[in-house]
């Protein structure tokens, strides 16, 4: 567990900047923002790179995180970034960001 504990502390890292970059910003001034698209997706790599490092039996203490969308969405972040629609990251990071700190601030716990 003791890789996994650091996999998670940098998982919720990651999270947190995130909040911090978008507190006090909406949809339309994220969208507006390439410096923020930028950090936001940046860390969303991170993030999703840190889960798949996680091993299967931290992974199976919580069956309700689809894991295997956090890495398929990494490597849309990271190989198809020409594609990426920043509405959908927006909606990730408002949306489904909050279940995955939950379960990673359990898992901590």
């Amino acid at each position: 567990m003791k890789d996994d504990r650091l996999y998670l502390i940098h998982i919720k890292e990651c999270i947190e900047r995130i909040e911090t970059y978008l507190s006090d910003t909406d949809r339309q001034e994220f969208l507006n923002s390439p410096l923020l698209q930028d950090a936001i997706v940046r860390n969303l790599q991170v993030l999703a790179e840190s889960t798949q490092r996680l091993s299967d039996e931290a992974k199976d203490s919580r069956p309700g995180i689809e894991w295997y969308r956090i890495a398929g969405f990494r490597n849309i972040l990271v190989h198809d970034y020409l594609g990426l629609d920043m509405d959908t990251v927006w909606n990730i990071v408002v949306n489904e960001m909050p279940t995955l700190k939950k379960a990673v601030e359990e898992m901590l716990r």
